[in-house]
């Protein structure tokens, strides 16, 4: 361990975002590269920072950085103290002078329907923002953001990790559907136990659309006949719509093919299957100037 110094602390801006790009890249090179720094600037500025903060933050594994206990400790009061410095900076010019780099993790729905919209928005009110998308299923988003992968997320459905803070965007609805050619789109009267007898194509365990089906489900059906699981929203839109399958999805997702009738909704007033879509970020965080101006625009693009 290092010897703790008595001396005042001395660390810098810089030391703190060079730990912070290390833990993100866990590779001192490529923090380097991130900060336009030499790799030996870079390797210099940590020592500096573990010799005056008296703790190693970082081990060597496989050729990876890993984060000490101690470093783990450090991470989000280093990201704190960043952000404020950020929002320092910034509020010093006018709102249009609003700049930085922000890395989302977004879970399909809201990718594929609402996330476009949010860029252009974004990309007319402050130009100088630069985002950075990653498309995973809900789980994966929380731990994306959970692990300090991204700086926040969007997911489909609920978060109910104490460490993770949300906030509602908007809300959305699972649909069942299926071909016009599906067999019980003639049947007269249908019921949920119809459902026990068809062949399902659903998204993969984890995803937040499929956490919502099965709990909408749970209580008033046995075991379904699940025959395919897949992560891909056009996959499973494509095996349905010339196939004798049935599929749970959002709104979003099927609303074209219900509008020209390449597929049917069943509709159950048993089932409720309503959902969140939500922003989620680390509740140590505290605030952020450009995830607080992306969230305002999000939120005024699904109002207009």
């Amino acid at each position: 361990m290092l010897k703790h110094s008595s001396e005042p602390m001395r660390y810098t801006l810089k030391q703190l975002a060079v730990f912070n790009a290390i833990a993100q890249t866990q590779s001192v090179s490529q923090a380097a590269k991130q900060l336009a720094l030499t790799q030996s600037a870079t390797s210099m500025a940590l020592a500096q920072l573990e010799r005056q903060l008296g703790r190693a933050l970082f081990e060597r594994q496989n050729k990876r950085m890993r984060l000490t206990s101690w470093g783990e400790w450090l991470r989000p009061r280093a990201k704190r103290l960043l952000a404020d410095a950020t929002q320092i900076e910034t509020g010093l010019f006018e709102q249009h002078k609003i700049s930085g780099e922000l890395s989302i993790a977004v879970s399909q729905t809201p990718a594929s329907h609402l996330f476009p919209q949010l860029v252009r928005a974004c990309d007319q009110q402050y130009p100088e923002v630069r985002i950075e998308m990653r498309v995973a299923n809900t789980g994966s988003v929380i731990n994306a953001v959970r692990d300090y992968q991204c700086d926040f997320g969007i997911i489909e459905g609920r978060c109910d990790d104490v460490r993770i803070a949300q906030q509602l965007w908007c809300e959305d609805h699972l649909s069942i559907v299926a071909s016009g050619n599906h067999p019980l789109v003639g049947k007269a009267s249908l019921t949920l136990a119809d459902l026990e007898q068809a062949k399902w194509v659903l998204r993969e365990s984890g995803s937040g659309v499929r956490m919502i089906f099965d709990s909408a489900m749970h209580g008033h059906l046995g075991e379904l006949s699940v025959w395919r699981e897949y992560d891909h929203v056009g996959t499973i839109l494509a095996l349905v719509e010339t196939g004798s399958y049935l599929t749970c999805l959002p709104y979003l997702d099927v609303a074209h093919g219900l509008a020209d009738g390449r597929l049917v909704e069943f509709n159950f007033d048993q089932l409720n299957m309503q959902r969140p879509l939500s922003f989620i970020w680390r509740a140590e965080d505290g605030d952020n100037l450009l995830r607080e101006k992306v969230i305002e625009l999000a939120m005024q693009e699904v109002q207009r």
